[in-house]
């Protein structure tokens, strides 16, 4: 059922369909599936010639394991969990984790930002991430490094100590959506000139002139919408 988290035999039937050469919409049907999370599920676990149904089951089960140690035995980690239960806290991070893995986000980097998102202060450190997330030091290094290159997170040095701490900033959804336009921009400027080479005359490109004009719109009225929500929502803290 849609929402529901994929059985054994769910993986065999998209394993089996992409041996067959079956689209992921066409196995997504088979399956009373959405597209995205049987796309998300190929593409997780090896691709569309490395995906194995028992391995990738395998790898759910121990993520899942994982998940639910981390709700089960929270580590405070020296975290300002702001007189909350930290067992509450490690469940709402635990799920925040789940969501931005099924966006297809790699697992670390989505246990550190859900850590950094239900900390009140929005910052910690390599140490304290570490003790939080009871990883390893290479394991939170190479997190920060992928959620940088997204432009989510950004380094802040620590006027008390020498350690730099990672933070989130008041606009890091409006960085992210910001990053998303110029993407689209792209592709629509692209989409423009492959269309012309193409000839708008014809069936393929007027395709990718439509797709073009769509993207241009969308792109610019999401970039005029998100600096106006900015400004709405710009600095929403609790007064301490």
């Amino acid at each position: 059922m849609p929402g529901e988290r994929l059985t054994r035999q769910d993986r065999r039937e998209i394993a089996a369909g992409l041996r067959a050469g079956l689209t992921y919409a066409a196995v997504a049907r088979r399956l009373g599936r959405s597209t995205s999370t049987v796309t998300r599920e190929v593409m997780r676990n090896g691709g569309p010639t490395g995906y194995h149904a028992d391995q990738a089951h395998q790898a759910s089960t121990r993520r899942k394991r994982r998940t639910t140690a981390a709700v089960a035995a929270p580590a405070a980690g020296g975290a300002d969990l702001g007189g909350r239960d930290p067992r509450v806290v490690a469940e709402v991070t635990a799920r925040t984790t789940e969501l931005f893995v099924r966006t297809g986000m790699r697992p670390m980097a989505a246990r550190v930002l859900a850590a950094l998102l239900t900390t009140d202060s929005g910052s910690l450190s390599s140490a304290e991430l570490v003790r939080r997330l009871r990883v390893s030091p290479a394991a939170v290094s190479k997190a920060v490094g992928v959620l940088e290159t997204m432009g989510v997170i950004q380094r802040q040095r620590d006027p008390h100590r020498r350690a730099e701490r990672y933070a989130i900033g008041d606009d890091v959804w409006f960085r992210t959506v910001m990053a998303s336009t110029r993407v689209d921009a792209e592709i629509a400027a692209a989409s423009a000139r492959h269309a012309q080479a193409l000839d708008p005359a014809t069936p393929a490109g007027a395709r990718l002139d439509n797709l073009s004009q769509f993207l241009h719109h969308v792109s610019e009225d999401l970039a005029r919408s998100a600096e106006h929500w900015r400004q709405v929502f710009l600095v929403r803290r609790p007064e301490e």
